[in-house]
């Protein structure tokens, strides 16, 4: 069997930390196998993730980004903030000082240069504002490096790096673009597809082996039976439930395609930690270095190593 080898990476903002050190193990553990991949899918903090391993960077060189520059891509000035009213009328972060690290990361790279296929997912809102006779609507992009007519690989990698991972509130608007967790979270079965389509992948399913990794799993629940709610009632809650059920679909599609041949990796959090929560990097780094990934290195040897 010539498998393919997919590592997918979900979204979660700072919680991307737990992401980079767990691969970090599971590479020292497993010399190699990261080079093996044969398409890495990201969304948000994933797709920077994914584009920096595709780039050649180390998963150490990931951590250090978050644990670096976390405190300041997640700063927000009082003026800021008196400016948007608490973020009511206005992000509540600029993108300047992530746009300022990607570029010194990535430089003038495109997605053509990179050294391993990528997808990235983003959500286009605006597709065609100036051909006429199309009639403009929003939807999903997922940027890609492989070759054809809907290639992607003249995108520089910063300003793919941006669309995916300007999530609503948090960041601004990027080129028309916005955070790719909308679209998908979790682009695991993104990733199947991109691999079986004709012109760009074409793999057998039965040669797909898909890695997925989450950014931690955070406990949330409502005790709510019977309950006539509103808009004000959800608003805390539908964000997370809509990123939380995407993700899920995923996982559940990919556990019944590909069996053994796929493994979901997400730690479960002690507490909910949001996407800024810079302050829980802390706690994030002790989860990752002591979750048990033996499971994972097993799976790895048996369908990345072997």
């Amino acid at each position: 069997m010539s498998r393919y080898r997919i590592l997918s990476i979900d979204g979660g903002g700072i919680r991307g930390v737990l992401t980079a050190i767990l691969l970090e193990r599971l590479e020292d553990q497993n010399p190699g196998f990261l080079k093996k991949v044969d398409l890495i899918a990201g969304t948000s903090t994933g797709g920077l993730i994914a584009l920096g391993l595709a780039s050649g960077k180390t998963t150490s060189e990931a951590r250090i980004l978050y644990e670096k520059h976390g405190n300041k891509v997640f700063s927000d000035s009082l003026w800021d903030n008196i400016n948007d009213l608490g973020g009511l009328i206005g992000a509540n972060y600029s993108i300047k000082y992530l746009k300022e690290v990607l570029t010194a990361e990535f430089g003038e790279l495109k997605l053509d240069q990179l050294n391993t296929r990528v997808l990235i997912s983003s959500f286009d809102l605006d597709n065609s504002p100036n051909d006429l006779g199309v009639v403009r609507n929003w939807k999903p992009k997922f940027f890609h490096n492989f070759p054809g007519s809907d290639s992607d690989g003249q995108e520089l990698v910063v300003d793919v790096a941006l669309r995916t991972a300007v999530a609503p509130t948090y960041f601004p608007i990027y080129q028309g673009y916005i955070d790719g967790g909308v679209v998908a979270n979790n682009p695991s079965m993104c990733a199947v597809a991109q691999a079986l389509h004709p012109p760009t992948g074409g793999q057998l399913l039965e040669d797909i082996v898909l890695l997925s990794m989450g950014t931690g799993h955070s406990p949330q629940f409502i005790t709510v039976q019977n309950g006539d709610w509103g808009f004000l009632h959800w608003a805390p809650y539908i964000i997370s439930v809509m990123l939380e059920g995407g993700a899920g679909l995923a996982d559940y599609q990919c556990r019944q395609l590909l069996d053994k041949s796929y493994l979901r990796v997400n730690p479960v959090l002690p507490i909910p930690i949001g996407m800024d929560k810079v302050d829980q990097i802390p706690l994030l780094v002790e989860i990752a270095e002591m979750f048990d990934i033996n499971p994972a290195n097993e799976w790895i040897r048996e369908h990345y190593l072997s």
